[in-house]
């Protein structure tokens, strides 16, 4: 368990760092269209469009972002076969705390109290969930449960990325909240992957949880850029942390047959419910501490034709 423990500290590592410097790469993007006074950087709803998500894509922050982000899903995909999924999940989502961190110094973003505070109690319920998680079950489910993975993980990241782009600049919680159920997804389909132990190519490709794993990590890494261009990167990074760990969480628990240390399963529910609870909170108190999408600079008038 103890390298279980470690390879998800390194992801959790990754994943905050790479979040602070997408979220540099994405604003500064932002900010050089507004500059140029292009309004095509937002929709009519007051979202980021496509072609600004693009552009802030491409820049060098949010490459060596998205390389730590890479590094950070294959740390985590070893911790997720390796621990149950409500412990690797949840110490991968104290990402935030690394987050909140670095975005003092590269966003300069101050926090309130009551985020220091929301950090804290997230550290300490983490401290509990370690203490109380026992042996990961298993790695086997039914077909059926890979397939209701796949459509339920497309059907929320497809539907919810159109609805995050009509609430524009109010939608950064909610993209947030479903990158992390993607990331979910991700974490849940590469535990019951077929084809990996022991390796057969022929399974691996016809198991729709590789296409879950595809969808959620695609599509919740698209969400998560939209969430961090147009709100608070640590309000949307928190409820990322929600998504990502009560989805696993629970189907390791129902389904997946994880399970905490005889007589401490009380201890493994109060923590995770604590660190939720958490992270709801600096997604609540940290909503209005952010940059948002920059407006566009107003035209220059044009010279009066003689």
């Amino acid at each position: 368990m103890l390298i279980g423990l470690v390879t998800a500290v390194a992801a959790s590592a990754c994943y905050g760092t790479g979040s602070v410097l997408q979220a540099v790469g994405s604003r500064r993007s932002a900010r050089e269209e507004a500059a140029r006074g292009r309004a095509s950087g937002t929709t009519a709803h007051g979202g980021p469009s496509l072609a600004s998500t693009a552009k802030a894509a491409v820049t060098w922050e949010f490459i060596l972002g998205t390389v730590l982000d890479f590094i950070g899903f294959g740390l985590g995909a070893l911790a997720a076969r390796m621990l149950p999924l409500f412990l690797s999940q949840t110490i991968i989502s104290a990402n935030l705390v690394i987050t909140a961190v670095l975005s003092i110094k590269l966003l300069g973003i101050r926090l309130k109290q009551l985020e220091w505070a929301s950090i804290g109690v997230l550290c300490s319920a983490l401290v509990l969930l370690a203490v109380s998680a026992g042996p990961e079950g298993g790695h086997h489910a039914a077909m059926a449960f890979h397939w209701w993975l796949l459509a339920i993980t497309t059907v929320l990241l497809v539907g919810g990325g159109l609805l995050v782009r009509r609430m524009g600049a109010n939608g950064a919680i909610v993209a947030g909240l479903l990158s992390g159920l993607g990331f979910g997804a991700l974490g849940v389909g590469v535990r019951i992957l077929n084809g990996i132990e022991p390796f057969d190519l022929a399974r691996l490709l016809a198991d729709p949880a590789l296409y879950a794993i595809l969808v959620g990590g695609i599509g919740g890494m698209y969400v998560h850029t939209v969430a961090l261009q147009i709100g608070s990167v640590n309000g949307a990074t928190a409820a990322l942390v929600v998504g990502e760990t009560v989805l696993p969480g629970a189907a390791g628990v129902l389904w997946l047959g994880d399970s905490s240390k005889a007589g401490l399963g009380w201890l493994g529910v109060v923590g995770f419910l604590i660190a939720v609870v958490a992270a709801v909170g600096v997604a609540y108190f940290g909503q209005d501490t952010h940059g948002g999408l920059p407006e566009a600079a107003p035209a220059e008038p044009e010279l009066a034709k003689s």
